[in-house]
């Protein structure tokens, strides 16, 4: 009998393990390791923030679930991996000797990177997770008693945008549904070289969209922007021209900032040589599978994905949920595999899809593949994109539920897009 770990219970981890117990049956063993007893479906914290949505309605606990599939789930953080051995060694005291691992951490989000950025420094707030956003909602419901300036957008080295654009335009619909709007001027900071570049160098046409969405609501913006520091209600941002020098600084005022971090792998698994780079993210080849550590597999955020081009301001590669159901899929077929005595061969195909909520409408992308040149790069607004993501939370949550494996993204793709996944 083989035992197959998985760590990390979010989108990917939650997926990983339900298709490793499908594809390796009852006579091996799935473990999923978590540090939370539930799963947040993370997508949704921008409504958390804003009070579309309640902790309830955007999470679930873990183990009555996997547990009706035969998967046995521990609720506690990794602590260290001892790759050489085989072995984990849990913040409970655990350890646990693995056939195979599956890292499905997510990133640890590097604040301290930034002096004051942070929910815990106090200079920023984020709904990287759903405790934060929740934190986050405190903050809006004073800047409602309160108006003042608002800063949204992203600091040096963040991989993932797409929020911090949904953010800002659900943040818009709901100052104005509180008849406030009108005294608070926003400002969307990024470290992009440009509106909707997202860390993919655009997608059809998402510069000139997202751009004119910004202009329509009346928020400012600053690009290629180094934050420096979000202190005592100020945050100073260094603007930097196309050689990296500063063009200007700025020293904005807020009431209220949302920012998102750069990230980095988890600290149990930084400085492990041959496993991950300088900022502890996991190396893969095309079968998801560490190099060095071939008994470990790896998906989603926390994976290592160099940009394809250099910017002014550091940016990182997104990982996308469509990517990630790709590359765990890859995963439990290539671990199915092994355990078989068969070599592995599955390679994942790295495709985003991203459905970005603007309040009362929506964009949709499509990237094929996620990094250019590509096959297909489309990308559409409408009121249906808005609709659709509240239907996607939804269908998401009870897939979660039941341990439905098939490929959402790849139907969400072809049946509700029109787009066929082989083009």
């Amino acid at each position: 009998m083989a035992t197959v770990v998985v760590v990390g219970a979010g989108l990917g981890g939650m997926s990983a393990a339900y298709e490793l117990k499908a594809e390796l049956g009852k006579q091996h063993e799935v473990i999923l390791v978590n540090d939370k007893p539930h799963f947040e479906f993370t997508p949704s914290n921008p409504w958390i923030a804003v009070e579309w949505r309640e902790r309830n309605d955007t999470s679930m606990p873990i183990e009555p679930y996997v547990s009706k599939k035969g998967i046995r789930f521990i609720a506690s953080g990794l602590e260290k991996l001892e790759p050489n051995d085989n072995r984990l060694v849990l913040q409970d005291g655990q350890r646990i000797d693995y056939d195979y691992l599956v890292l499905c951490t997510g990133p640890a989000l590097a604040f301290e990177e930034i002096p004051g950025a942070g929910p815990h420094a106090g200079g920023s707030s984020s709904v990287c997770t759903l405790s934060h956003a929740e934190e986050c909602r405190q903050n809006v419901r004073a800047l409602i008693d309160e108006p003042g300036p608002v800063i949204v957008g992203a600091m040096p080295g963040a991989s993932c945008f797409g929020p911090a654009y949904e953010y800002a335009f659900i943040l818009d619909r709901h100052l104005k549904d509180k008849k406030v709007r009108k005294h608070v001027p926003m400002t969307f900071v990024t470290s992009e070289p440009y509106i909707g570049h997202l860390g993919l160098n655009g997608v059809g046409d998402s510069k000139g969209m997202l751009e004119s969405e910004l202009r329509m609501r009346d928020i400012h913006w600053i690009c290629n922007a180094r934050t420096v520091s979000t202190e005592d209600g100020k945050m100073k941002v260094e603007e930097l021209d196309d050689e990296s020098h500063v063009k200007r600084t700025h020293e904005l005022p807020y009431k209220h900032a949302m920012m998102l971090p750069a990230f980095m792998g988890i600290p149990p698994l930084r400085g492990i040589d041959g496993l991950v780079n300088p900022r502890g993210f996991v190396f893969v080849d095309e079968l998801q599978r560490n190099p060095t550590y071939q008994r470990i597999y790896a998906a989603g955020v926390c994976i290592a994905i160099a940009p394809q081009h250099k910017t002014p301001v550091p940016t990182g590669v997104p990982k996308t949920g469509y990517m990630i159901e790709a590359m765990v899929r890859a995963i439990a077929h290539n671990i199915k595999a092994e355990v078989n005595g068969v070599t592995p061969t599955t390679k994942a195909v790295w495709n985003a899809i991203c459905l970005a909520d603007m309040g009362d409408t929506g964009a949709a992308f499509v990237a094929m593949p996620q990094i250019p040149p590509r096959n297909v790069a489309w990308f559409k607004k409408g009121k249906w994109v808005h609709l659709a993501k509240i239907a996607f939370e939804k269908y998401f949550i009870h897939k979660m539920q039941v341990g439905d494996t098939e490929p959402l993204y790849e139907k969400l793709m072809l049946k509700y897009l029109g787009i066929d996944k082989t083009e």
